[in-house]
């Protein structure tokens, strides 16, 4: 019974791993062993540009999933990929649960579109700082860098509104 299972690869190798497991499936002619070969990637919904173009972005960088028999054919075939690392679970690989497969395969198709990861934190609103040597003083959002997780938050020092750099763990909303 063909099941998925994830193999991880080379980062930023993804695709070129699917086509070349693609390829040698089909040179080696072991396609009843194999089903098909994913590189799971998925409709992001931006944020803060609503209405502007979807991008795909994937899910899982690093890793491929493969439908196939567990057969030591199948495992070399796969493992002899140039790119290609491992499987998940080592020697005895895991398969996805029927779940999990379902859950991935229906944000691939586009059933569910998947949202950006998104703070808490709106700029121009107040906040409380929990933590550092600003601790119980409210500030200001002036600026949110999401990629670093860091907050510029104007604070009131001595009257004089200040800019301080804040990590998202050192305030409260």
């Amino acid at each position: 019974m063909k099941r998925w299972y994830v193999v991880q690869v080379y980062a930023g190798h993804e695709e070129t791993v699917k086509t070349d497991l693609e390829r040698r499936i089909q040179e080696e002619d072991v396609q009843d062993l194999f089903g098909q070969v994913l590189v799971p990637t998925a409709r992001m919904q931006g944020i803060f540009n609503v209405g502007e173009e979807q991008q795909d972005e994937q899910l899982f960088p690093g890793y491929v999933l493969v439908e196939m028999e567990l057969a030591p054919q199948s495992m070399r075939l796969v493992l002899s990929s140039p790119r290609a690392i491992k499987f998940l679970g080592g020697k005895d690989p895991a398969p996805l649960s029927k779940k999990e497969a379902d859950r991935v395969l229906s944000q691939v198709r586009g059933d569910v579109v998947v949202a950006s990861k998104k703070s808490d934190f709106v700029e121009g609103s107040e906040i409380d700082i929990v933590d550092g040597p600003f601790a119980g003083f409210v500030g200001i959002i002036e600026k949110i860098d999401e990629e670093d997780e860091k907050l510029t938050v104007m604070v009131s020092i001595f009257g004089r509104m200040t800019p301080v750099e804040l990590s998202f763990n050192q305030v409260k909303r």
